[in-house]
């Protein structure tokens, strides 16, 4: 799981309804203002592919992985993060980020440190190799708006432990997002832009710059709600992740269950993420 290698990764924090207080992290969100009540909180960084010198060093080691998630060495909490990757193209006019294109998407998994009082939100987010998550099964997006194909897909993440499979994450459409399509697109773009070195969030249009402007992005456009067992459940060695984004004209969620069960997946209707705990 290389192929992302030259590819900067970014994140946004706080763009589904309720998580980021399920995650215990609104206090740390409380000085920014944003456009609206719904809109995101910001973007972060979990990986440059090139060293930038404002940047914590450990943003240069890639962390994706399509199959493991290695825990921290240090006795922390950790919990998986169900969310939309995108892939994404870039452009600039005069060195200037001026669009950002989404090609592909499919499962993400966003894993995060659960630590009060971090300096970044990036602090959380990258810890060494396989550290995040990425299906090795994305699906092409024919139009990033209303009427496109992903009108038709919905989220899901399960926990396998103990041989027994608990929903993680709630089951929710990918309209739930609450900046998606079109205002999703110009938000990032104006975000990236714009965004200073202020509280948890960290000036991105420098580290692009640095970067020479990469012409390519994964971008996790935010976690989705927890379940009552996902929102108090750390992960631990031996358990299995699996987050899945599913044509749901296709595939209900009782069959969903039962491919979950039985780690039998329909590829074609469903982009898969199973990350063994080690």
């Amino acid at each position: 799981m290389l192929k992302y290698k030259n590819f900067i990764g970014l994140g946004i924090a706080g763009n589904f309804a309720l998580h980021l207080a399920q995650a215990g992290e609104l206090e740390e969100f409380k000085d920014i203002i944003t456009a609206d009540e719904a809109a995101p909180k910001g973007m972060f960084p979990f990986y440059l592919p090139q060293p930038v010198n404002n940047a914590k060093e450990i943003l240069n080691t890639y962390p994706l992985s399509s199959d493991t998630i290695t825990l921290p060495k240090e006795n922390v909490n950790v919990q998986a993060e169900p969310e939309v990757g995108l892939i994404c193209k870039l452009e600039y006019i005069n060195n200037k980020l001026s669009k950002i294109i989404p090609t592909h998407f499919g499962a993400y998994n966003d894993c995060s440190i659960r630590v009060a009082g971090a300096n970044k939100i990036s602090d959380k987010k990258n810890w060494g190799i396989a550290s995040k998550g990425i299906s090795d099964s994305l699906f092409i997006i024919d139009k990033f708006s209303s009427g496109g194909v992903m009108d038709n897909y919905s989220i899901c993440s399960f926990l396998r432990r103990d041989r027994e499979v608990h929903a993680y994450g709630e089951d929710v459409e990918l309209n739930g997002y609450s900046y998606f399509y079109e205002k999703l697109q110009e938000w990032m773009t104006n975000q990236i832009n714009t965004q200073k070195d202020f509280g948890p969030l960290e000036p991105l249009s420098e580290y692009i710059s640095t970067c020479n402007n990469p012409k390519e992005a994964v971008i996790s456009i935010g976690a989705t709600r927890y379940t009552t067992y996902g929102e108090s459940t750390f992960l631990k060695s031996n358990d299995e992740v699996i987050i899945i984004v599913y044509n749901a004209k296709k595939i209900t969620s009782d069959e969903m269950l039962k491919s979950v069960q039985n780690s039998s997946y329909d590829k074609i209707n469903m982009s898969v993420l199973s990350q063994k705990v080690l």
